[in-house]
């Protein structure tokens, strides 16, 4: 295990930090704790835009920004950013108006009643606050290992 790369533990802890983030907005909005939050797509903040910008960040503080393996994890965080604010979020809506269809078709016709996860894309905000999040837990991982 203390082979791995900080910037390993850096991608998870963002992505744990973000995830975790959203389990305590349920449980403010809620009142109730709900665990599936920690393995949920979509939502406040974007836990794969914390993983790919912790990892990106941690590359350049580990390698140094110059570096082209930081060129590399950005350029991954850019594609997994964009992928979340366009294409999964394009799916997300097809699954709404999918499911809406389908609630219209089980008036009259007996179908199954499955219905498509919504909820997996986000908003630009949502990306940009997982991108910061990233970041931010990727210079604290960066301190706190290195003191």
């Amino acid at each position: 295990m203390n082979d791995l790369h900080p910037a390993f533990w850096a991608a998870l802890l963002g992505w744990l930090v973000a995830q975790t983030a959203k389990m305590i907005n349920c449980l403010i909005e809620s009142r109730r704790l709900d665990f599936r939050y920690l393995m949920s797509t979509g939502g406040m903040p974007s836990a794969h835009s914390a993983m790919a910008s912790a990892l990106a960040t941690s590359l350049g503080l580990c390698e140094g920004f110059d570096s082209a393996i930081f060129s590399l994890g950005a350029a991954f965080a850019v594609v997994v950013m964009f992928d979340a604010q366009s294409v999964r979020k394009a799916a997300g809506e097809q699954a709404k108006l999918l499911n809406s269809i389908v609630d219209e078709l089980l008036q009259e016709h007996h179908l199954s009643e499955t219905k498509l996860k919504e909820l997996l894309g986000h908003t630009r905000l949502e990306v940009l606050m997982g991108c910061l999040t990233g970041i931010a837990t990727a210079m604290a991982a960066f301190r706190f290992i290195h003191l």
